[in-house]
């Protein structure tokens, strides 16, 4: 449900005269060791040619300095880069090593999984789980030695508890997750959390045997909250419960659309897919005051549909009036 990749490979991601537009952002990344006293030595990267950054190229462009100003709101915080299924390699050594020439750590997030989204807005996926092995490990030599973190397969875990992935698949799911958990901390500085969804899916009850399963013992923690809507309070919350079931993992919270929290109007099968009235959360940051929350992260790039709902084009085009929305709703 989360159709975030867009297909822009990293190799090309070159300022443009969009790097001014963009100066002063802030925002800190965890240390590649794991020691949380280290934690905010390094800033996420902030793309030059993403998106939001082109959006305020265009706006500042024809004299719109207004709405330029609401959309660089988003353009000048780090947002996680969705690897692509045709060149994960170039791709991920692209976003990488701007990240590194810039001083900062790369955010990536692997959607690839077999099976994907089963059938729904953001349908696809590797054509089986050889293919997604060898796209893996694409992935894993195109981040080398770099600093990075990668959020692993939003909805993959999720998926299996809820029914949506056909049985017959669950045992190949569990192999594949625990795989690449193993290969991507095979690399010296790679941090990887396992998405494990938000509040309003599933409790931690029902999650943490199966997290377990997946091998979350080899991840450096879980992700809560990826392009959903609820409110950083319940995210933190719901982490710390399921935190307890799996030996303490740490987790990050995203916070890229929750500043209003959830919708609950409408459709209530659709009621995540582009609500209107939604606001940006807390910028990122790994300065979240709680000991087990490793940051805040925009792991969904706001202004990007997350399906064809509610007027929005297909999940994972840049969506111009919404992101303005998501602008002007924040406090």
């Amino acid at each position: 449900m989360y159709g975030n990749y867009t297909g822009r490979s990293g190799a090309g991601a070159v300022a443009l005269g969009v790097t001014l537009l963009l100066a002063g952002c802030s925002s800190s990344a965890p240390s590649s060791g794991g020691d949380k006293s280290s934690a905010g030595s390094a800033p996420y990267w902030v793309n030059p040619d993403g998106n939001a950054a082109r959006q305020v190229a265009a706006y500042t462009k024809a004299g719109n300095g207004r709405d330029a100003g609401l959309i660089k709101k988003i353009a000048r915080q780090p947002v996680g880069e969705w690897i692509g299924p045709d060149n994960p390699e170039a791709e991920a050594k692209g976003f990488t090593e701007a990240a590194r020439k810039a001083g900062r750590e790369a955010l990536l997030v692997l959607y690839n999984i077999p099976h994907r989204d089963c059938g729904q807005f953001s349908k696809g996926g590797a054509a089986d789980g050889d293919a997604y092995r060898a796209w893996l490990e694409g992935v894993a030599k195109g981040i080398g030695d770099r600093r990075t973190t990668v959020i692993l397969e939003p909805d993959a875990l999720l998926h299996l508890i809820d029914g949506c992935t056909p049985q017959e698949f669950h045992e190949e799911r569990y192999d594949l997750l625990k795989g690449a958990l193993e290969r991507l901390k095979q690399l010296p500085h790679t941090r990887v959390y396992m998405d494990v969804g938000n509040a309003g899916w599933r409790t931690p009850d029902a999650l943490f045997r199966p997290l377990r399963q997946a091998g979350i013992a080899d991840a450096d923690g879980f992700a809560v909250n990826v392009s959903n809507f609820q409110t950083t309070a319940a995210s933190t919350d719901f982490g710390k419960r399921l935190s307890v079931k799996v030996g303490n993992k740490p987790f990050v919270i995203d916070t890229s659309r929750n500043g209003n929290g959830p919708y609950d109007e409408g459709d209530p099968e659709e009621n995540w897919c582009n609500p209107p009235g939604r606001a940006l959360g807390e910028p990122p940051t790994t300065d979240t005051g709680e000991d087990l929350v490793d940051a805040y992260l925009w792991i969904k790039r706001p202004g990007e549909s997350d399906g064809a709902c509610k007027g929005g084009p297909k999940a994972g085009e840049w969506w111009p009036e919404y992101a303005l929305g998501l602008a002007r709703n924040t406090r």
